[in-house]
């Protein structure tokens, strides 16, 4: 058989992810804003011989490092979106950035906490108006990036709107009408709910450390800064926890929820035909693979079948097995 004849029923397992996904910038952008605001209190924390400033920019350090590895994953995935080592493409990579991230989040928590705990304990002085002032840099800082990554823990990858260009897969040209039926997991930007959930944790601690301090400079309430430090531990190490169940999830190619499957069942499992096998897995977000083995009196070709899979379940790559009953 001559190589071009089989154009037809061979495709790409790219899915899109050699665009750049809407995330990209957004992060990019932020990590600029970070590094900048790290390097500035960490020379003014020199410069004034500041505690504060100098711990600040530290802290600042590590998530710029979050931060940069979100970036990285993006980039990777799409420049490696056409490489054949990636069975279904580089997705994933996604989703590992995000449990990276979340992995991070969970060391910031723990960190956070243990300081707390110290200083409910042993509490040191605090020069109240430079501490003020850090806090208030920090939030403004954080408060713009969390308004650039905009929240959107559930942004679609651009390439979520197109198929394959060509017969074998029949355009999957649709958008994810779905994502209320609570299967969002596969359609979750997981790198981008990581920078996104980095930049608010930072934000919080702002918040917290400007209560804390005010009350403490004017209501001489010296453990509530100790305490919000606690809170906001116990809040980050909650984020992280979510993050983690989400990628993982994802990661360890968990089964499609139980409505994606029943749809499928409902689609094939009629006039006597029977899904003997079905796999249904996230490979990225708004990208799913799926493998069914359909046991029938009447065989039909792989392609009759493919055509009754519901465009809106976002599943970009079937494996199908037909065989015959009795």
């Amino acid at each position: 058989m001559h190589s071009h004849s089989m154009d037809r029923w061979t495709h790409s397992h790219s899915f899109g992810q050699d665009r750049p996904a809407s995330g990209e910038r957004r992060t990019l952008l932020v990590v600029a804003l970070t590094a900048i605001t790290m390097v500035v209190e960490v020379a003014a924390g020199l410069w004034t011989g500041s505690m504060a400033l100098l711990a600040d920019g530290v802290h600042m350090a590590s998530h710029t490092l979050a931060l940069g590895i979100a970036a990285f994953a993006y980039v990777y995935a799409r420049r490696h979106a056409h490489d054949d080592r990636f069975s279904f493409g580089t997705g994933k990579v996604n989703a590992l950035g995000g449990f990276t991230g979340a992995l991070l989040l969970a060391v910031v928590a723990l960190g956070m906490g243990w300081e707390s705990v110290s200083r409910l304990f042993s509490p040191g002085a605090i020069a109240f108006e430079e501490a003020i002032v850090v806090a208030v840099l920090g939030l403004v800082v954080n408060a713009a990036s969390v308004l650039i990554l905009g929240g959107h823990g559930h942004d679609h990858h651009d390439h979520d709107h197109h198929g394959h260009d060509h017969a074998h897969d029949h355009d999957h040209d649709h958008d994810h009408l779905h994502r209320h039926e609570g299967h969002a997991a596969g359609h979750e930007d997981h790198n981008l709910r990581s920078a996104y959930l980095h930049v608010l944790a930072d934000a919080l601690t702002s918040v917290l450390a400007i209560v804390a301090l005010l009350g403490a400079k004017y209501l001489g309430a010296g453990w509530l800064d100790p305490a919000m430090g606690i809170v906001g531990a116990l809040l980050v190490a909650n984020w992280s926890r979510g993050l983690m169940a989400s990628t993982s999830r994802v990661l360890l190619d968990h089964q499609a929820p139980d409505a994606v499957r029943a749809r499928l069942r409902a689609e094939f499992e009629h006039d006597g035909d029977r899904l003997a096998d079905l796999h249904v897995w996230s490979v990225g977000p708004g990208v799913s693979a799926a493998i069914l083995s359909i046991v029938t009196h009447a065989p039909q070709s792989p392609e009759h079948y493919r055509a009754r899979i519901p465009a809106e379940l976002g599943i970009r790559h079937a494996s199908i097995e037909v065989n015959r009953c009795g």
